[in-house]
């Protein structure tokens, strides 16, 4: 199951960008198919790790899944020619998805793909006042 769709990649990169990345025949256009693999293969990595906590496919994607997915596709279609700031942003989408699997970091959702209620909160309690109208009445 793919997480996210071509026009996703589009809204974040532009058109331009991926006529670049995918357009190996000097069409002048986006290769889908080119596109639709590298979409593929981010997908796949992900569910590798997404597997040992989640009932796949998921129901909903969480928008952190969605920005992983499209980091980690555009740096499949950078290939050889991948800069830091595109490997920076791979490799902190697999730490992210490494931390998921060891249970330490949450998609926001339960094991069988459904948000999780929230719970908790801060909560603060103050001790009564030191200084009042009427213990400062003679100053």
């Amino acid at each position: 199951m793919s997480y996210i769709a071509a026009q996703d990649m589009i809204d974040r990169f532009g058109e331009t960008e991926l006529i670049q990345l995918t357009d190996h025949a000097n069409a002048g256009v986006i290769d889908s198919t080119v596109l639709q693999r590298a979409i593929d293969d981010a997908s796949s990595e992900i569910d590798g790790y997404l597997a040992s906590v989640y009932t796949l496919p998921l129901p909903t994607v969480p928008p952190s899944v969605i920005r992983m997915t499209v980091d980690m596709a555009r740096y499949y279609l950078f290939g050889d020619r991948v800069t830091q700031a595109v490997a920076d942003r791979y490799k902190g989408a697999i730490t992210f998805l490494r931390g998921v699997a060891d249970g330490k970091v949450s998609l926001g959702i339960d094991s069988a793909g459904q948000p999780e209620p929230v719970t908790g909160g801060a909560q603060i309690q103050a001790s009564s006042r030191v200084f009042t109208r009427d213990s400062l009445a003679d100053y």
